[in-house]
This record gives structure tokens, sequence and C-alpha cells, in this order.
């Protein structure tokens, strides 16, 4: 039975939309383990300076981690690993092992140095932070260096999974790494106070890794330490990884950025950020990543392999459900937000002003997901075709816009000032105290939208495709949402009356019962209007995904 169940996720799985359901699926139960995580912080320790602490501490730790990515980044390791493995598999194990030798060192330095300077750091990432405060934001920050450690050898670990399209296995791991966050919030919390929190992050990290050991072995690709280093093998992973790797530290940079200046905005504004910024990942994960993770390892094979026409059809799929995805959810997330804060997180130490404030920033995140999404895909794009210039200056222009319109939240009130009370009105927030921070999410949404249109721009330019039938999708989503996103708000008003809202099951059964009656007209206008995204959605899930046999490779793929 324990074989069956481990050759059944050890299997290769093939087709972008069964790939990307089953990514999706782990992305959506990972998402619902986050929410049930968020909501036990969000209930114990309300929008506070506890759970401000408690968050601001993993920025320094993430950044490692993101430093750590030079050598392991799957996006440039799995066309390198595609290209060893068609000379001969030793060639690919070997590539392996240096890089995984490289990462120990390289980590373990990083680790040693950082552990020491943090106090310096301190003052930087949370200068809101005094007293007992920074020095609880210190200790955590140390204990979660052991978490880029491990998540860097499961990165590395994952690369290899993905490249063999065990996708059921690389789905598993980030389900993982929720169960053990909340183990340490049920478990060790009440009796190791802030540190049992921690102490389940580095649990659930080592879980991550954990998983996908099997697999590594029954593949034969376990990595092993290399005492002789192709160093030159080395300097040009880390010369294809330094544009990944500074756009990613770019973007954690521009997380810190916003953390530091929430840690002055007064308590809990780096914890509503957060509360809300995770809660509109769950699309984007479900969504955009899973298309574009399942995607990335056939755009890198066709496009080593010369098949031009066919990396830019895949691209072009990606991209229509992406938006078939994308937009309905916006839409949802813009009217039921409040709603859907309530019952999220509208329990224990969270209060009414801590929900007002959640799920106006959340329908500011909304605007931008399309955006988020897209970005993600269009990045491995480039990646895939060896481009990892462009979309790095592109991210920086944008981050400068989110760093910039952060910094105006604190140094610039009178220019927010004027701008507030149109806000408040808007987001229904008006009176609420703590309102300037929804300028965090508002810049770093309008970043997002900036970097998303210029990469449109210049992969237009580089690549000339077809927009055909993209804009077609747009156009029927986006009529199909809107009208969807009225029936939604009429059936809440409607339904105001007939449940008792300042209940848990009140409050729920409103939004729930509104969002299906939106649903339902979105379903019957895409399919009236005979949406191809609709039609290759149910043609797969009709299809049993999770019981396709392991696919052999034709024999032009074998090495």
């Amino acid at each position: 039975m324990i074989k069956k169940v481990f050759n059944i996720f050890h299997q290769e799985l093939g087709g972008l939309h069964k790939a990307a359901l089953v990514l999706g699926l782990s992305s959506f139960f990972s998402a619902v383990l986050a929410l049930l995580r968020d909501r036990l912080l969000a209930g114990t320790f309300g929008a506070g300076r506890v759970l401000d602490i408690y968050y601001a501490s993993f920025k320094i730790p993430d950044f490692l981690y993101i430093l750590s990515l030079s050598i392991i980044s799957v996006n440039v390791l799995i066309p390198i690993f595609f290209e060893k493995i068609s000379q001969s598999e030793s060639k690919a194990k070997e590539f392996i092992d240096n890089i995984f030798t490289a990462f120990l060192i390289l980590i373990l330095i990083l680790i040693i140095i950082t552990f020491f300077i943090i106090p310096r750091l301190s003052s930087f990432i949370a200068p809101g932070f005094l007293g007992e405060e920074k020095r609880q934001f210190i200790l955590l920050s140390r204990i979660l260096l052991l978490s880029p450690f491990l998540l860097g050898i499961s990165n590395l670990f994952s690369g290899i999974v993905q490249s063999f399209r065990r996708f059921y296995i690389y789905a598993l791991s980030p389900l993982l790494y929720n169960i053990g966050i909340i183990f340490g919030i049920l478990f060790f919390y009440p009796h190791f106070n802030l540190v049992g929190l921690v102490m389940g992050v580095v649990l659930g990290a080592f879980f991550h890794l954990g998983v996908q050991i099997p697999s590594l072995l029954k593949l034969k690709f376990f990595p092993s330490f290399n005492f002789k280093i192709n160093f030159s093998e080395i300097f040009n992973t880390i010369k294809l990884s330094i544009p990944r790797t500074l756009g990613l530290s770019i973007n954690q940079l521009v997380l810190i950025f916003i953390t530091a200046t929430a840690s002055l905005l007064g308590a809990g504004s780096i914890a509503i950020f957060n509360l809300s910024y995770n809660l509109q990942s769950v699309p984007l994960s479900v969504i955009g990543v899973s298309y574009s993770v399942a995607a990335f390892p056939t755009l890198a094979k066709l496009f080593v392999g010369n098949k031009k026409k066919e990396y830019m059809e895949h691209i072009m799929t990606a991209i229509r459900q992406i938006i078939f995805w994308s937009i309905p959810a916006s839409i949802l997330f813009i009217v039921l937000r409040a709603q859907i804060i309530r019952v999220l997180f509208g329990y224990g130490r969270f209060d009414w002003q801590d929900t007002r404030l959640t799920a106006a920033s959340l329908a500011i995140f909304a605007v931008s997901l399309l955006a988020q999404s897209l970005i993600v895909l269009f990045v491995r794009a480039f990646y895939a075709a060896g481009k990892t210039f462009k979309p790095l200056v592109i991210n920086i222009v944008s981050s400068i816009v989110i760093i910039g319109g952060s910094f105006l939240a604190v140094k610039a009130p009178f220019i927010i000032q004027n701008i507030k009370p149109f806000m408040g009105d808007v987001l229904r927030v008006r009176g609420v105290p703590g309102t300037e921070m929804l300028f965090l999410p508002l810049f770093f949404s309008l970043g997002s939208i900036i970097n998303i249109i210029i990469l449109w721009i210049i992969f237009d330019r580089e690549f000339n495709p077809s927009w055909k039938e993209v804009k077609k999708t747009f156009f029927d989503v986006l009529i199909a949402s809107l009208v969807m996103g009225m029936i939604t708000y009429a059936s809440l008003n409607f339904l105001d009356k007939l449940f008792n809202i300042r209940t848990f099951v009140g409050i729920f059964l409103q939004g729930f019962v509104s969002g299906v009656f939106g649903l339902g007209f979105l379903f019957a206008v895409l399919r009236s209007a005979r949406n191809k995204e609709l039609e290759e959605i149910i043609n797969s899930l009709r299809q049993k995904f999770w019981k396709t046999q392991t696919i052999a490779p034709e024999p032009e793929e074998l090495p």
C-alpha cells in the first residue's frame, strides 16, 4: 500500500493543464493551511505589535535565502540540467553535486556573518521597534536563519524533481511547510512564546525539504558533497542567476522598505499589510504561480530545442488561462472583501478596526492581481529564452515607484492628506485610525501594474506574437466578471436583510451565497460566449488526471 502511494506521487505528469491543475490544487490547499495559520495568528494577537515583530523577523532570513538563489535558482538550474542530461546522466549528476557543494559553503558563510550583524541591521529593518520589541526581533530573526539553509537545499531538490515532472512530490512541499508552522502555533507557542512560533517555521522548512528526498533517491540524483568543485561551472551558473537573484533581491528589499515604513506608521501596520498580502497571494499562487511553474520546464525544453512556435503557443495558452482565472478573482475580492476578512480573521483579538483596514488593503491588492500573476509567467518566459537582463531592469523601475510611494507615506503627509479622504470614501474607511498604511498596498499595486505593462511591451517587441486570442479572452472574461461583480454586490444587499450578519454563520452565508450567485452568472455568460478557456478547463476536469499513466519519453527525448 505504501509503495503504491509512493509510486503515485513519484509518477511523471504531462500536459500543461493537468500539471497546472495539480499544482493549483496543491497551492489551494496550501493556501487554506496558510489562511488557517494567519487566522490563528490574528485571533491570538490581533493586528498589534506582537504580530508586527513576528512578520518583521522574516525579512533578514528571507533576504538571505534570496541571495542563495545566485547558485540554486530553479529558473536557471532547470535549463542547464536539461542540457547536461542530454549529454549524459553522469554529467548531470556531477553538475548537481557541484551546485550542492557551492551552496552549502555559501549559505553557511552568509548565516554566520548575518547572525552577528542582525543587531545593527535591526535599526534599518524596523526603526519603529524599541527596547524589548527590538530584542525580540533580533532573537526571532537569528532563529529563523535556519530557514534559508533548509529551504535553499529544498529549492535545489525541487529543481531536480520539476525537471522530471514529478509535480505531485513538488506539490506536497508547501503543504507540509504550513503544517509545520501551524504545529508551532498550536503546540510550541504555549510553552515557548514567540520563540515557539519561529520553531514551527523551522520545522515546516524541514518538512519542505524532507518530503522530496525519497524521489531524489529513486531518480538516483541525490546530491553529494564534491571536494573537487568545478568552479568554471559554478561561475557560469552564478552569471546566469545574477539577474534573477538581483530581481528577487529587489523584490525583497521592497518588502523590507515597506516593513520599515510600516513600523513607523503605528502598531499593527506591518500585521495588516502582511495579512492582506498573504491573502491576495492565495489566488496568485493558485493561478499565476501554478501555470508558470507548470509551463517553465516545457518552455525551457522547447526553446533549447529551437521549437519557437511551440514555445510561443505554450506561453499564449498560459496567459489566456491566467487571465481567465485572475480577473474574476480580483472582482470577487473587491466586492466580498469585508465578508472574507470577517470570516477568516474576525475573532479573538482581531477587532472591527483591524477588519476594516485589512479589507481595504485586500481590495487595493486585488486591483493588481492579474498584473502580479502575469509578471510571474513573463519573467519565466524570458528566462526560458535565456533573456535575463530586461526583466531585471523593468523590476528596478517598478520597485522605485513602490519605494518612492512608501517614502511619501511617511515623509510627505501633506500630499497624502489630499488623497486620503477620497480613499476613505471609496474603501469605506473614512475616520478609521491608521488609514495612512493603505498607501503601502496602493503603491505596491501601482508598481506591479507598471511592471507588467513594460514587460508586455518588451515581450511583444522581442517575439512579435499574435495577441488575437489573448485579447478575445481578456474582453470575454472582463465583461463576464463585471456582470458577476454586479450580481454579487446586489446579492449582498438583498441577503443583508435575510441573514444576521453580526454572527459568523450569517456573514459567511451572506458572502458565500452572494459569491455563488455571481459565479453562476459568470459561468452562464462565458458558456453562452463559447469561451475557449472554459471549455479547456472543463475538458481537463473530465479527465481523471490523478490516474495519468507514467509518460515514457519519446525516442528523440532520450539522453
